[in-house]
């Protein structure tokens, strides 16, 4: 057999079984696979790094399948060459438990490094691992010790160039000049409508060199695979942008349906299979066979691969050697594990110390583990005055010509741009060795909001440094003001939201996001300054909620969060004083890590026998958890200082104690008073 005739052989058993899997689950996408066989062929086969036998060895090259329905491509290669994805696997394609779900998942399948199907979301992804890459390469990098080289790879459609976030990272990748970033356009002129004529007719190429990307076209994407070689290879060799190949291809190549949109969501008909199959040289009689030829030829490919690990592994131990302290650096990265005796970094502050900001005891802590936290690389929506995410010696994230900074920065200026940051920081944080974060304020975290749910179901632990979380930002206004915000990211699974009220509840937010391995966090922070508590330490921060303020033979517990807890504070006191009333205070910065504590300890901080009021000026959604009455607001805010703002909505020690004395009066008749939190359900999922 011909090198030509093992091309195309592998270059069909790949549609087949794309074929196969989806009409074996009469489900699923077969037109992407079908077309882009070809390509996947060239640059797995020809190019890519990699050993199945590792998926996680850190120099890899990424590959991102960001038109994630396509998923089948992806999956009949990751089973060709060797990866832990089996035929079997290839057989229970979009089952439940099976390996082979309906879009690519992180965290299912072996050799799958995002999160993909939302349309923009892995483009972004690949901006950020390409990022991760650059930042590698010029921190552990030496003459002779090339230890970070990868290239990442991302396939995307024209329905990821019709999404905005897709746009907004191109535009950031163009900027940072990021040269080992190339993406495979699928140019199939098809989309679920049909024609991409009835929506889209820009000229995507023109618009990627606008960005400041290099782009080359092949125009025979079905049968070219010279032309796919050497275009690859040119975008290689383009050092200071990334790199666009527009491939045009047809949709379902070889069905009867090929070009046309009945092919890119339904699995082909039975007698339609059966031709493709005849076409490509196949039994139609036969499912899921793969020619032996193919695997052993694979195979090779994987065996280079594995073989490349093992050359990294022998420059990292000599590297170690030359360079003992980065060495030491990367080994503990690698693992995961952060240095020792960094959470002595985190500042704590006693009840008399000055009342601050959160935002600014946000950054005070950033500021402080800076030089002690290396893998910690982040910034901000074009608000780094305002989120305070800059460490003062921080160097900018940038391209050394820009003379802005350099690829060893650790300041990202993402521009106004939080949908893209968001999906950047996943890819960042998929990389492997990177911690990151990113500011905005927190009611355009909900721009973001298609990110930060791709940061939970991938289980990549991002932070968002939330600022101006609430009314307290006053003269911005309703716009600016977040309410519904908080109720929507709490209902996400996989999320901690944290809402802090002083100095020691920030250094918990960021003790345990730092330390948490598998979900993102989103830290809610003041505009406004926040006294510090009596009775907050970092420990009691760090269990989600806790009693503030303890009373004997109390008559009501009060449970708030963030800038609401000290007036809480000071509503038990006129409680005392105007009402002959007792009220516990509870602070309850995160409901989540709160949720994990033992049943013993929460029924200890939200006891039967007394009822619960709520404090906090925002959406009362999702309070009835832990409340038996809520105050919140579940209107827009208004624009205005921003004391005046809260006496407007009440949210004062009067207001407050008002709506307390309303619920003892309301619950007194109430006989046993139960905790919220005793509920039937609480614990069946």
């Amino acid at each position: 057999m011909t090198y030509a005739d093992l091309d195309q052989l592998a270059i069909n058993s790949i549609r087949v079984l794309a074929v196969d899997a989806t009409s074996q689950a009469n489900s699923g996408h077969p037109g992407a696979p079908m077309g882009m066989a070809p390509i996947s062929h060239v640059l797995f086969n020809k190019f890519m790094k990699f050993n199945p036998k590792n998926p996680k060895w850190i120099n890899r090259d990424r590959f991102v399948l960001s038109n994630g329905h396509g998923c089948m491509l992806q999956y009949a290669l990751l089973h060709l060459f060797g990866y832990d994805v089996t035929l079997d696997d290839l057989k229970n394609f979009r089952q439940l438990g099976s390996k082979t779900p309906g879009h690519p998942e992180a965290h299912d399948t072996p050799g799958v490094e995002v999160t993909t199907g939302p349309l923009g979301q892995g483009f972004a992804n690949a901006v950020g691992m390409a990022m991760a890459e650059a930042h590698n390469a010029a921190h552990f990098n030496k003459p002779g010790f090339e230890l970070f080289n990868n290239y990442t790879y991302v396939f995307f459609g024209d329905g990821c160039a019709m999404e905005g976030i897709a746009s907004e990272a191109a535009s950031t990748a163009g900027h940072l000049q990021l040269g080992k970033l190339i993406g495979i356009y699928d140019d199939n002129k098809i989309s679920i409508d049909g024609d991409t004529a009835c929506a889209f007719t820009e000229d995507v190429a023109k618009r990627y060199e606008a960005y400041g990307w290099h782009v080359v076209s092949v125009e025979q994407g079905d049968t070219d695979l010279e032309a796919m070689e050497k275009a690859i290879a040119a975008c290689k060799e383009v050092k200071d942008k990334p790199s666009m190949i527009k491939l045009t291809t047809t949709i379902g190549y070889g069905s009867k349906l090929q070009g046309t949109g009945g092919v890119h969501g339904n699995p082909l008909k039975a007698d339609d299979a059966a031709e493709v199959k005849k076409k490509f040289g196949f039994d139609p009689e036969k499912k899921f066979a793969v020619p032996q030829e193919v695997y052993e030829a694979y195979g090779k490919t994987a065996a280079a691969g594995a073989a490349a690990e093992e050359e990294w592994k022998q420059l990292f131990e000599k590297y170690k050697q030359e360079y003992p302290e980065l060495g030491a650096e990367l080994e503990r990265r690698l693992k995961g594990l952060l240095p020792e005796g960094w959470e002595k970094k985190l500042p704590t502050y006693k009840s008399t110390d000055p009342a601050v900001a959160s935002r600014k005891l946000s950054e005070i802590v950033l500021e402080a583990l800076y030089p002690v936290l290396p893998e910690l690389i982040g910034g901000s929506a074009d608000l780094t005055a305002s989120n305070l995410t800059r460490a003062k010696k921080a160097v900018d994230f940038q391209p050394e010509s820009t003379g802005l900074g350099n690829y060893g920065g650790r300041y990202i200026r993402y521009g106004v741009r939080e949908h893209a940051m968001g999906a950047i920081m996943n890819g960042l944080a998929a990389y492997g060795d990177i911690i990151t974060f990113g500011g905005t304020f927190l009611n355009f975290v909900s721009y973001a909001a298609g990110a930060v749910r791709l940061s939970a179901i991938s289980q990549v632990p991002v932070i968002w440094v939330a600022t101006h979380d609430s009314i307290g930002l006053g003269e911005d206004g309703p716009t600016h003001q977040p309410i519904e915000t908080l109720a929507h990211f709490r209902a996400l699974p996989n999320t901690m939201v944290w809402r802090p009220a002083d100095g020691n509840e920030v250094s918990a937010c960021y003790y345990v996001a730092l330390t948490s391995k598998h979900t993102p966090s989103i830290i809610a922070l003041s505009r406004q300054n926040l006294p510090q508590l009596e009775n907050s330490t970092i420990e009691n921060g760090i269990k989600g909620g806790y009693v503030l303020q303890e009373a004997e033979n109390a008559n009501i517990t009060i449970v708030s969060t963030g800038s609401e807890v000290g007036i809480a504070v000071d509503a038990a006191k006129t409680l005392k004083e105007k009402h002959n009333v007792v009220a516990r205070v509870v602070s309850m910065p995160c409901w989540e890590v709160f949720d994990v504590q033992p049943k013993e300890y929460q029924l200890s901080v939200l006891p039967d026998g007394i009822p619960i009021l709520s404090v906090e000026a925002l959406s009362t959604l999702g309070w009835e958890k832990y409340a038996h009455e809520s105050f919140g607001l579940n209107r827009f805010g208004a624009s205005g200082p921003y004391k005046q703002v809260y006496e407007k909505f009440e949210f004062t020690p009067e207001g407050i104690a008002k709506r307390a004395v309303a619920t003892i009066n309301f619950w007194k008749e109430v006989t046993p008073i139960r905790s919220p939190l005793n509920r039937a359900f609480q614990h069946i999922i």
